[in-house]
């Protein structure tokens, strides 16, 4: 199974696999029933999540009911526990939404939510970060995963979601991170795909990111929060939901006005 999944990820466009993803894996999903782990955006139990991973697998990580990544479910527990996303009146960006919460974040009465994205068949509206079609000031909070590292300017791509958040709004803004670079190595020049993929994760990334990550939103305009929620979780809990153990979320702040 990991072999097929590690395969499709890389060969298949990620347009097209938006389109076929979630219908496959609902079969797979009724062979991996069982409670060794849950996963807390659906609340369906399985023996064990699939592996997940383009170059290198990650064991435990896919559930194959929402098509959550360990990443998705650690910021839907942080949502719930720790923020009144599902409670408040917000307005709410996705930009480039994941499956797993499209559904979820529409349904919620107290959300005024609009997704968008270039190409992905999932989204409400098509958009490009580096112009975003909206006025300065109209989002509560904004969603942008697993984004910025495809984007040439990343300072500029999140200095134009720092605009359409009100002040005192808020973005979660999650990138692939290598735990121990203190500097973010990238290469705008490079344009071998293997090459690509052997310094960046993928052969679509520009970079890999260090711990100045945070320095590159505040030059956004942010106030950075590095929150480890995560670490606030017993070793049950991680394990229970699949969770990463130490990814920070990286919660930009824009500033209240004065």
């Amino acid at each position: 199974m990991k072999k097929i999944i590690s395969l499709a990820t890389r060969m298949v466009p990620r347009k097209y696999l938006h389109h076929v993803s979630h219908w496959a894996l609902r079969g797979v999903a009724l062979f991996y029933k069982g409670n060794k782990v849950t996963d807390p955006i659906s609340g369906h139990s399985y023996r064990s999540f699939l592996p997940y991973g383009r170059v290198k697998s990650r064991p435990n990580a896919l559930s194959p009911g929402s098509l959550s990544l360990e990443r998705h479910r650690l910021m839907w527990l942080y949502l719930q526990r720790e923020t009144s996303f599902f409670e408040a009146p917000l307005k709410v960006l996705h930009i480039a939404p994941e499956y797993c919460f499209i559904k979820r974040f529409k349904a919620q009465k107290n959300l005024d939510y609009i997704s968008g994205d270039l190409e992905s068949p999932w989204a409400d509206i098509k958009l490009d970060i580096n112009a975003l079609p909206f006025d300065a000031n109209t989002f509560d909070v904004v969603f942008c995963n697993h984004v910025l590292e495809h984007i040439p300017d990343d300072v500029h791509a999140a200095s134009e979601i720092c605009r359409v958040l009100k002040p005192g709004g808020w973005a979660i803004l999650q990138v692939p991170m290598h735990p121990d670079w203190e500097e973010t190595q990238e290469d705008l020049t490079l344009t071998d795909p293997k090459e690509r993929e052997r310094r960046f994760l993928q052969a679509d990334h520009f970079r890999l990111y260090g711990k100045d990550y945070a320095q590159r939103l505040e030059n956004a305009g942010f106030r950075v929060e590095i929150n480890a929620f995560v670490q606030t979780l017993t070793a049950e809990e991680r394990g229970h939901y699949g969770l990463p153990e130490n990814e920070m979320l990286y919660i930009g702040h824009k500033p209240k006005e004065s």
